[in-house]
Parts: C-alpha cells; structure tokens; sequence
C-alpha cells in the first residue's frame, strides 16, 4: 500500500519547515577560521585551536613582510610565537589560528 499525501499537507510542511530554522544569533563572534584578507581582527592574536604547520606559519609571516623569521613554536593556547626582522628591527611576531599575524 502506498502512501500519498495530499498537495496542501505537503505544502504546508514545507511551509512550517521554513519557519523553523533557528534564528541567525548576531551576538556570535563572526571569526573565520583563516582570515584571507591583509588586516588582522581587533582581537588577535586570538586563541584557538590551530592547524598551521610550522612551515606554514612561517611562509604567512614572511608574506606579511616579516624576514628572518625563526624560533617558531606553537604555545599552549595555539598560537606560533617567534622572531623575526621587521624594517631592520628585530621583533617578536605571533600567528594564531584565524591567520592574524601580529607583532608584540
């Protein structure tokens, strides 16, 4: 025995299903996991969870304008901290999860 359901039951589930989905919360952090444009968010360096490889790291910060980058070693709240030179300076440069690449 087959099952038919008729055309306004069927349009009225679809209908509700609409309504149903949870509403956007515009109080959560809009963080994307790599950040891809050239700024950094107001937070950073930000903690979390981070899948960059050491190389990786690396190559981000020197693409950032920062050489000599060496020293790197991820801490406990996944951030890379290490050295570098910025405009013949030698500074301490951070890359968390998000991308952001900051100088302490």
């Amino acid at each position: 025995m087959r099952f038919v359901m008729p055309a306004a039951a069927a349009a009225t589930l679809i209908a509700f299903s609409a309504f149903a989905q949870p509403a956007a919360n515009n109080n959560a952090p809009s963080n994307p996991a790599v950040k891809t444009t050239e700024g950094n968010n107001p937070g950073a360096p930000a903690s979390g969870a981070n899948s960059f490889t050491e190389g990786q790291a690396k190559a981000r910060m020197e693409a950032r304008g920062y050489a000599s980058v060496s020293g790197l070693a991820k801490d406990n709240q996944g951030i890379w901290r290490g050295k570098a030179m910025q405009n013949g300076k030698a500074v301490n440069v951070t890359l968390d999860y998000q991308g952001n690449v900051t100088v302490n």
